[in-house]
């Protein structure tokens, strides 16, 4: 005999339910033809927002801080422009400045890793440094830079809009949420830029170094999945009661 349409509709939505779970951890934000709305102001007027392209045309051949007589390439960013999910490191490393692309190097390596473990790949997410050129010898970037470049680091995230931002050591961790709190207090513990949640952890340079310490970052991770995981309301269901 047939199913009944009733079971059958259950399945269906239960099905689907599960569909947008999964597409939700992949970085999707809308359903397929559903522009997500902008933020407004408190006037009504919908804030301007530049895109990426405008802010990398913004900053051109960047001569704001001292590190550009060193650098080969200004490394920008890379990934989905929308994700959900973005990375935020200290500064790019040798790899990085003769590529023009954040984390390519051996710590690049070791986070592509951990975004496979969670299901997602590189083109998913966006990355991105708080410095985008390379200070010299891989040193820590000084606070000059940090200033000079913040404000484009601020304004990649208004670009992407995402739903959680991964901070990647205590220089990005600290730069980002403006505290001079040590890592080791906040690292795994739900911070907040504006309305963005913020889970800092440690940077894969760190955990190269390190390894016996990788377990705890891969916990930071299990927290971010849980909670993008948790956003089904955000696409707006259709409540069906059967």
């Amino acid at each position: 005999m047939p199913e009944s349409p009733v079971r059958e509709l259950r399945e269906l939505v239960t099905g689907l339910s599960a569909w947008l779970r999964y597409q939700r951890r992949l970085g999707l934000k809308a359903l397929p033809g559903e522009v997500p709305a902008r933020p407004k102001e408190e006037t009504g007027r919908e804030e301007p927002i530049p895109t990426l392209a405008e802010i990398r045309q913004e900053m051109g051949k960047c001569r704001r801080c001292k590190l550009y007589a060193g650098a080969t390439h200004l490394v920008f960013g890379d990934g989905n422009p929308a994700a959900a999910l973005m990375f935020i490191g200290e500064a790019p490393g040798a790899e990085e400045d003769l590529q023009g692309l954040p984390f390519v190097g051996a710590a690049g390596q070791l986070l592509n890793n951990l975004l496979n473990k969670l299901g997602l790949r590189r083109d998913q997410v966006y990355i991105t440094n708080v410095v985008k050129s390379r200070p010299p010898g891989n040193r820590e970037p000084e606070a000059d830079e940090i200033e000079a470049c913040l404000p484009f680091l601020l304004k990649q995230i208004k670009a992407v809009r995402p739903r959680v931002i991964v901070t990647l050591g205590r220089v990005a961790t600290q730069a980002l949420l403006g505290t001079r709190e040590p890592l080791t207090r906040l690292r795994g513990r739900w911070q907040r830029h504006d309305h963005i949640r913020v889970m800092p952890t440690f940077h894969p340079s760190y955990l190269l170094r390190f390894p016996k310490e990788r377990h705890k970052t891969w916990g930071d991770m299990q927290q971010v999945m849980e909670y993008l995981a948790s956003q089904e309301e955000d696409w707006g269901y259709v409540s069906l009661i059967v």
